[in-house]
């Protein structure tokens, strides 16, 4: 299995393959490229980015500044204007680097938020893994062809002991010459115009949940009863995957495949993770740590188990994971505002997701100034017959009038949705609102 960011960590159902590097590259493909490129490199110059980059950091070190907002996950295949998201190249390879400019481009001039663009275009290294052996079996129900955004019934192929032996040691290796190949050609294209970086393993493919990954084999309710019937079999499950996960993280480590995550890289299910605490003051540029780097992780799946059972079935097995990074985010759908208590246990924990299925005042009086209050905003609100734009106004800003009240350090982070029901302008009219309404509780 090849892949651009081992997101086989998260989701082996998912495989971000970069092939067709050896095709040539057509005049025409090398000209959309160039142009996209210098439209990207003009963009960045501008000076909010810096500006915008500063506010994120000193939210990330907890200090007072406006609530920052984030968009990502968003149905791309609606989003499409005037034929702006059409890729016009021909080769796989042209068409992976066309559409990452395409989309930031995109978002940049319809629905920017506190994004930022960097004067960089990232040349993947190419890393292969064996996986942990886990593979989905799932029966999936579509409502839209076009989108990526499924309903998944997992079928069970983990029932036993025995079984738990198709949990396997992952082997890392690293196609340097591919690699070398692939930034070859992408700078004899954009050479001049914006920088072209290689970059390593970081960001999302750090997102470890072990029970989003073990529910894939287990299922979802055989998995939730074994807490009760079969907690033994449950530890020796969650120890195993997560030995798998440890080990890769070593392998990177070995084969320096790690890349920094402090900049224009989402954070967990947050926002972005500037900050000037990372990389560590020993940082030696040739070779990244983990500990030099944002890690992350959830249990989404334990939103209805108590604090205690969490942390003996969940947390403490990620706090494994979690102890070798330098900063640390927390959760995602999960509502968290009465587990506070058992993430305090996390080391380095500097944000914590809270989605929209919180009780607002639990959460905010728990979170406190302690941690970066990852607000999730509920994304059903554009999937209804008719757009309100008031109501989530209203929403948020009741969101913010409470968290500031309690001297939380915010981000609104707009993600998971499903759909605009074909109407892009949806989110782009959220974007400015969101924008507009947290200039106000800036200090």
């Amino acid at each position: 299995v090849s892949m651009q960011d081992a997101n086989w960590l998260v989701d082996p159902s998912r495989r971000g393959t970069l092939t067709g590097v050896g095709a040539e590259v057509t005049k025409v493909d090398k000209q959309v490229l160039r142009a996209l490129g210098e439209r990207l490199a003009t963009i960045a110059a501008l000076p909010v980015h810096a500006e915008t980059a500063s506010r994120w950091s000193a939210m990330n070190a907890l200090r007072h500044v406006k609530p920052m907002v984030w968009i990502d996950e968003v149905p791309w295949h609606e989003m499409d204007v005037d034929d702006e998201l059409r890729l016009q190249t021909t080769s796989e390879w042209s068409r992976y680097h066309e559409w990452e400019m395409r989309k930031l481009i995109y978002q940049w001039e319809h629905m920017p938020a506190d994004m930022v663009v960097e004067p960089v275009v990232w040349s993947p290294l190419v890393v292969h893994s064996t996986g942990v052996g886990l593979t989905e079996d799932v029966d999936i129900v579509m409502t839209d062809e076009a989108s990526s955004i499924v309903s998944r019934h997992f079928n069970v192929q983990i029932r036993d002991e025995d079984d738990l032996e198709k949990i396997k040691t992952p082997i890392v290796t690293h196609d340097s010459a591919a690699s070398e190949q692939q930034y070859e050609r992408l700078q004899e294209i954009l050479g001049g115009i914006i920088e072209v970086k290689k970059r390593g393993v970081n960001g999302f493919a750090f997102w470890v949940a072990p029970w989003d990954h073990l529910i894939r084999a287990r299922g979802v309710q055989e998995a939730l009863i074994d807490l009760y019937d079969r907690p033994e079999f449950v530890h020796k499950a969650i120890d195993k995957l997560v030995n798998a996960y440890l080990s890769a993280l070593d392998q990177f480590e070995q084969l320096n495949l790690l890349t920094l995550n402090n900049a224009y890289n989402r954070v967990g299910s947050g926002g972005l993770g500037y900050t000037d605490e990372l990389p560590q003051p020993d940082y030696d540029p040739a070779h990244v740590r983990a500990k030099d780097l944002w890690g992350q992780s959830a249990a989404q799946i334990f939103s209805t188990v108590s604090p205690p059972m969490h942390w003996e079935f969940s947390l403490q097995y990620e706090v494994r994971w979690l102890s070798r990074f330098g900063l640390t985010y927390y959760g995602c759908c999960d509502p968290l505002h009465r587990k506070m208590g058992i993430l305090e246990k996390v080391p380095n924990l500097r944000k914590v997701s809270m989605s929209p299925f919180i009780n607002i005042d639990e959460a905010v009086a728990n979170v406190g100034n302690r941690y970066v209050f990852s607000y999730k905003p509920n994304p059903a609100v554009f999937a209804e017959d008719i757009w309100h734009l008031d109501r989530a106004r209203h929403e948020l800003e009741t969101v913010l009038d409470k968290a500031k009240a309690h001297g939380c350090v915010v981000e609104v982070i707009m993600k998971d949705v499903s759909t605009l029901r074909y109407q892009p302008q949806r989110l782009w009219e959220w974007a400015r609102m969101a924008a507009e309404l947290t200039q106000r509780y800036g200090d």
